[in-house]
């Protein structure tokens, strides 16, 4: 999730206009498709909710400002909000959205779980309710969800670390240690089993050992994706399994957690393995050019939020919404339909043109 200066900022919004592009917690039970029916057109003036949650990363921050621009524009009123101060904070802010008279929800839960009650009280105002970016869970009262196929995110992750380590070493067997995200979020695990997809036949038959032992999602998570949560998780796994020992790759699930895993390893004086990532921050783009960081993702936010904005087009026309995948999402009562866009990885090799069209990387990969 990246930050914008000025230049890149004027650039983003005008990057909003109209494409009906398209864009996560799966079961990778296989992809549909089709269109969902449509419903009753609403006046365009109409207010439009989106309750985003911490800013942790570059992506949320740019997504506030992509929202308030692209809705405003297309001529709604946007209600733009952040949930820093914790969950009760995204409920109450999701409860004013209603009585405000919301059409239309777009919810990037802090945690997916806890917010069946307002998503319920949003749906008996006649609210549609999207998720976006997370998956809400264990209610009814969620109409579509939006997302990078983040399950593929996972599985490109782990195929990246292989890559990475058979780059420097041509055979096995390699030392790794394995993170993940925060357990509250429904992406988190997605991504890890994702991966684990990937990694998980190599670990069974020797080519790759987990040092630590520490190989479950409950053991790799990194409570609310903080830097120094990796970090300290990092020291003592360095202090602990690598004294004499060589690690040669970390899966981590995105940039903010590998460079605070880089800088573990570096302060413990070993050589920097190869290390995975996710939402192309500026300073993993940048380490990633310099030959530290191995990988990232890109998973272009402007484009997530362009179509999240052309479903509230539809809804307000009244008009059917194209999804891509109506099997895949089930959120522990019911199945979501989903539209995911195709995530993209990024290395040394391809760095200088996976970003040629984005504002602030185009410039800084040149």
């Amino acid at each position: 999730m990246r930050m914008f200066g000025k230049a890149g900022k004027a650039a983003a919004i005008a990057a909003i206009a109209a494409v009906a592009l398209t864009a996560c917690g799966r079961s990778d039970s296989g992809t549909g498709g089709g269109s969902t029916a449509g419903g009753e057109a609403f006046p365009k003036n109409s207010s439009i909710g989106v309750a985003l949650p911490q800013k942790t990363s570059e992506n949320w921050v740019l997504a506030e400002k992509l929202f308030n621009d692209g809705l405003t524009s297309a001529g709604f009123k946007a209600d733009v909000q952040f949930a820093n101060g914790g969950v009760s904070e995204q409920q109450n802010q999701i409860s004013a959205m209603v009585t405000k008279g919301a059409k239309v929800i777009i919810v990037g839960a802090i945690d997916g779980s806890q917010l069946g009650t307002q998503l319920k009280q949003a749906h008996d105002a006649g609210a549609v309710v999207i998720a976006y970016d997370r998956l809400v869970k264990n209610t009814d009262a969620v109409d579509y969800y939006v997302a990078y196929d983040n399950f593929k995110v996972g599985e490109l992750q782990g195929q990246a670390l292989l890559d990475g380590m058979k780059a420097k070493k041509a055979s096995g067997p390699y030392n790794i240690e394995l993170f993940a995200g925060s357990p509250d979020d429904a992406n988190a695990k997605v991504f890890f089993d994702g991966a684990m997809k990937v990694l998980q036949p190599k670990i069974d038959d020797g080519t790759l050992k987990v040092v630590s032992g520490q190989k479950t999602f409950e053991q790799a998570v990194t409570q609310g994706w903080k830097a120094e949560n990796a970090q300290k998780r990092m020291d003592t796994l360095m202090a602990g399994s690598y004294g004499s020992t060589t690690l040669d790759g970390v899966l981590s699930p995105n940039d903010t957690l590998a460079r605070a895993i880089i800088t573990s390893v570096k302060g413990a004086g070993k050589p920097v393995p190869v290390v995975t990532g996710q939402d192309s921050e500026v300073e993993s783009v940048k380490s990633i050019m310099a030959g530290e960081q191995y990988s990232t993702i890109n998973k272009d936010t402007r484009k997530l939020v362009e179509h999240a904005i052309e479903m509230v087009k539809g809804l307000q026309e009244g008009k059917k919404l194209e999804i891509n995948d109506d099997k895949s999402y089930n959120n522990g009562v019911k199945t979501v339909p989903a539209y995911l866009l195709p995530p993209v990885i990024v290395t040394k090799e391809n760095v200088k043109t996976a970003y040629v069209d984005d504002p602030v990387l185009g410039p800084i990969t040149k």
